[in-house]
């Protein structure tokens, strides 16, 4: 007899069982699958929808509604548009813009407080800045940001500890922050650790153009050196110049003393007599032939004269004998005053100066990138090369001669450029 409860019948009724449990199961897992996959799907939409959004969003890679903020940029000129240039490549590495920064119009370099502040696009032209920097780094007004409120602080590591590593580590996590703007709070950006070769950082510069107020102010005193200051009895017409950035002023004598005797140097400091003697031996020079002496003459020993000592045939101007000191400079604040400077030291036919001073090497910098966009890579050569520039602080070839320089432009730093270097050379590579 086949009882209900017999063991057959229980193994039979147990297999029933499993099989059921096993078909369930894989119903299961098929519509886990079918879900994962659409999920799968779904969040690959999700991602690609978002990546348009932000590309939608950008102008040639550079997200337009994300921003960095940085703290007001001091100190000297040179000095704040390597602050500016290090600030816009900070951005690029974030992938975010950078939203205009304040510049400094007075010089305290203790003193921040007294620091007076003045807009970029005062002194360097903005949307001029966008159109040669497209798709490279780029700059926004703070009328741009849409939530002033919805913004994060990003401090800055400083001492021994905070590394370089350290601090390229943070810029790439920062890049993933969702905020629309990232404010750097601390230090002034020159400070910041330099992670971006000498390429990059001209780039910028050559998208830093100044305003046409400055520009032209810069032609009045370009055409007033040409003119021989105006004085017939040297010479008629227009005639090629030198600029020879003199730092001979009381505060550069003190630095650069101290500096020497830190690196245990002897070639930063360059005294009257030894600039007069070397720009005196530059081969290639006609007689008579105008100097331009850029030097802050309020800063210089009373009895100091830079227009005295000059070789025949060297004729010798600064601003009050040229007679712009008043008409031209006396207008302006001390910013705009170094930005005239630099605009006709930049124009000069040849240019003189300190290997150490950041004046000197952001014209360097500049005059180099337009020799090699005339097809010069190298300044060895004796001759009369258009663009040549000198370091009077360091010897040359010859006896009595300066050092021809250009900016080698395979550096993977700016180091050289923004703390000066005596290892400079005649060479672009």
């Amino acid at each position: 007899m086949n009882y209900p409860f017999s063991s057959k019948n229980l193994r039979r009724f147990s297999k029933s069982i499993t099989c059921k449990c096993l078909v369930l199961v894989g119903i299961a897992l098929f519509f886990r699958a079918l879900f994962l996959s659409y999920s799968t799907r779904n969040s690959c939409f999700l991602f690609r929808a978002r990546y348009m959004s932000d590309s939608s969003s950008s102008t040639a890679g550079v997200r337009t509604h994300k921003f960095l903020e940085v703290p007001q940029i001091v100190w000297g000129l040179n000095n704040q548009k390597i602050a500016f240039a290090r600030a816009c490549l900070t951005a690029r590495t974030m992938n975010r813009t950078l939203l205009m920064p304040s510049l400094s119009a007075s010089l305290f370099y203790k003193e921040v407080d007294k620091l007076r502040p003045i807009p970029f696009d005062k002194v360097f032209q903005f949307e001029r800045f966008n159109s040669l920097c497209n798709g490279f780094v780029r700059l926004a007004q703070f009328s741009d940001v849409r939530n002033t409120t919805h913004s994060f602080d990003l401090e800055k590591g400083s001492g021994r500890r905070w590394t370089v590593e350290r601090d390229l580590e943070q810029l790439k996590q920062s890049a993933t922050n969702e905020f629309e703007v990232v404010r750097v709070v601390g230090k002034n950006p020159f400070l910041w650790h330099d992670h971006w070769p000498v390429k990059e950082y001209a780039k910028v510069f050559e998208c830093m153009v100044v305003v046409d107020e400055i520009s032209r102010e810069a032609d009045k005193v370009v055409t007033r050196i040409r003119q021989g200051g105006g004085d017939n009895r040297i010479m008629t017409g227009l005639v090629p110049f030198v600029a020879v950035h003199m730092r001979i002023e009381i505060d550069w004598m003190i630095h650069c003393k101290k500096l020497e005797q830190r690196l245990k140097v002897s070639e930063i400091c360059s005294s009257k007599r030894e600039i007069m003697e070397r720009v005196g031996n530059i081969s290639g020079l006609k007689t008579p032939t105008v100097l331009y002496l850029a030097v802050a003459d309020s800063l210089l020993d009373e009895e100091s004269s830079v227009l005295t000592g000059w070789r025949d045939g060297l004729v010798p101007f600064e601003k009050k004998k040229l007679g712009v000191k008043e008409e031209v400079y006396g207008k302006y604040s001390y910013l705009i005053q170094s930005a005239i400077d630099y605009e006709v030291c930049l124009r000069a036919d040849v240019f003189v100066g300190n290997s150490f001073s950041t004046f000197s090497s952001l014209i360097v910098l500049e005059r180099t990138q337009k020799m090699r966009r005339l097809g010069f890579t190298s300044a060895c050569e004796d001759g009369e090369n258009e663009w040549r520039s000198y370091a009077y602080n360091l010897a040359g070839g010859s006896k009595g001669v300066p050092r021809r320089w250009m900016t080698n432009m395979t550096h993977s730093s700016l180091e050289a450029i923004s703390y000066g270097s005596s290892s400079v050379s005649c060479s672009s590579e």
